[in-house]
């Protein structure tokens, strides 16, 4: 380990202590000791319990349900190690909540991601990693640098494992996925591409309206950044297997998995969900037949390696 690598610190928040420690694991550096815990009235109350002056230091936070718990417990993080002189502090965030109020979709309606980018700046962070963003956008909400990873080599390599190439499409459930379809389609070696053509009546809900794309006799892949009710992508399993497909798996980078969703996944037409472990979520630790994890720990702790040596991030996805 080279001199940069020992002034490395690894903190984390209570949304996803797995993923923290996997990392530190592949880092091979312990996590930083503190205290991030409640008072009667569910204050949220942080204490580092280690010298961080002088230190380059990486908080391990997905700002995921319960979001807005998490969030100040993120807030509260970077203005403590602020007050201890850490030399930079980096908001390492796989999963950034709001991020899908990214703009005013009608009157009178608030940009939240833009007022979380702010209080995460206004905060002390002096940079911000994540995992794939749901509007690209974002990034340019915050006046320091972010840096946008993608799950794209993670999910790709487990697919090459897990199919037969030669027989799959990749499926976007929407329009606005297709741009992030066809690079898995491309990077797994060409496969075909097919889109459902959805109408969203409200949040939370869809209707699936047809395929585009020829889907008989192949395994769909259906390819998102989020899932959270889960009804789209039910939807859309029950309409490719319509089309002829032979069977339907769904590769999701965050699994919100909000209410219900986890037994409506068990009961649908999927044969399996294979989401990344930017969120922790007890359902899917407690048993679950359908749904399975990978991990974006390794990608995440070269981030964190490359970023402290002052090393390109982006060549990572070249």
């Amino acid at each position: 380990m080279n001199k940069k690598e020992q002034n490395i610190k690894i903190v984390t928040g209570n949304s996803n202590p797995p993923l923290a420690n996997a990392i530190a694991s592949y880092l091979k550096i312990p996590l930083t000791s503190c205290n991030v815990k409640r008072f009667a009235d569910m204050e949220v109350f942080v204490e580092i319990l280690e010298n961080v002056r002088g230190e380059d230091v990486f908080i391990i936070q997905s700002t995921s349900y319960p979001a807005n718990d998490h969030l100040m417990e993120l807030l509260i993080l970077i203005d403590a190690l602020k007050r201890s002189s850490a030399r930079r502090i980096t908001a390492v965030i796989p999963y950034f909540g709001y991020a899908r109020q990214d703009r005013r979709s009608s009157g009178r309606t608030p940009i939240s991601a833009k007022l979380v980018a702010n209080l995460i700046t206004n905060a002390g962070a002096d940079r911000v990693l994540t995992i794939d963003l749901h509007a690209g956008q974002i990034q340019g909400f915050f006046d320091i640098p972010t840096d946008n990873l993608f799950a794209a080599p993670v999910i790709v390599n487990n697919i090459k494992d897990s199919f037969d190439i030669n027989s799959v499409t990749v499926v976007s459930p929407d329009v606005g996925g297709v741009v992030r379809a066809r690079l898995i389609a491309e990077r797994i070696g060409g496969a075909p591409l097919a889109i459902v053509d959805k109408r969203r009546d409200k949040p939370g809900q869809s209707e699936v309206m047809n395929i585009i794309g020829d889907v008989e006799g192949r395994s769909c892949i259906l390819v998102d950044d989020i899932v959270d009710s889960g009804g789209t992508l039910c939807n859309a399993a029950s309409k490719l297997l319509e089309s002829g497909a032979n069977d339907v798996s769904a590769y999701i980078t965050h699994g919100v998995l909000s209410g219900e969703a986890v037994n409506k996944i068990e009961t649908s037409d999927l044969k399996n969900l294979i989401i990344s472990d930017t969120i922790y979520n007890d359902s899917i630790h407690n048993g679950s037949k359908k749904i399975k994890l990978i991990s974006v720990a390794q990608l995440l702790g070269e981030a964190i390696l490359r970023t402290s040596n002052e090393e390109s991030v982006s060549s990572l996805f070249i």
